[in-house]
């Protein structure tokens, strides 16, 4: 059975997609999922991320590669016959050089942090994904729980043509603490409001795929 490519994908810089991709590889590979990884961002914070996790653990639970824009599509097929997931993470734009990442997943992420900009940005991502007649989910990221301005967003997203997560990632500091280690939040703090929140969008995910 060919396992299921997932792309992470936002036009904009800074909206989480390394973040999201590495945690969500880390909650899938608990669930006893085998998983796989391909950073196609030339600022490779991705194989940064997986360096220091090789050099954390003896097993890092996954597997790791590299490619091109238009060398996906080759090496996400190729990782799909070993592997139950293929995570894509991309590099910040919205691009013709896009287009095999999302023509190849099942289903498309994108993060959208806490900011009218970051919910702009995601127009050109979701008119590709269209295209490729992939379908795509929103995840709001670094929310701020209470705030008038992490409502407004939340309030707007929903009006997106597109899937928006229930489950949303808040801005705690974990998720930078951990990243630089080469962890997951799962893995420093397994029974925390983080890992909680993260396997709950893993499941929500798991969810979408199955229908």
């Amino acid at each position: 059975m060919t396992g299921t490519v997932i792309t992470v994908a936002q036009q904009k810089g800074g909206s989480g997609k390394t973040t999201l991709t590495v945690n969500l590889a880390v909650s899938l590979a608990a669930l006893g999922h085998k998983v796989a990884l391909i950073d196609t961002d030339p600022q490779g914070s991705l194989g940064r991320w997986f360096m220091a996790r090789r050099d954390l653990m003896s097993d890092p639970g996954m597997e790791f590669s590299t490619s091109s824009a238009w060398g996906v599509d080759y090496e996400a097929g190729k990782l799909a016959d070993a592997y139950d997931f293929v995570l894509v993470d991309t590099p910040p734009k919205a691009d013709s050089d896009l287009r095999p990442a999302l023509r190849k997943a099942a289903l498309v992420l994108v993060p959208v942090a806490t900011s009218h900009v970051d919910l702009w940005a995601t127009e050109s991502v979701l008119d590709l994904a269209r295209r490729a007649s992939t379908p795509a989910m929103l995840v709001l990221n670094r929310t701020r729980v209470g705030t008038r301005l992490g409502v407004e967003i939340a309030e707007e997203a929903a009006k997106i043509d597109a899937g928006l997560a229930n489950t949303t990632l808040a801005n705690r500091m974990l998720y930078a603490e951990t990243l630089g280690r080469g962890q997951g939040v799962q893995d420093a703090a397994p029974k925390g409001p983080a890992a909680v929140e993260v396997e709950a969008l893993t499941q929500e995910i798991l969810a979408n795929l199955a229908t």
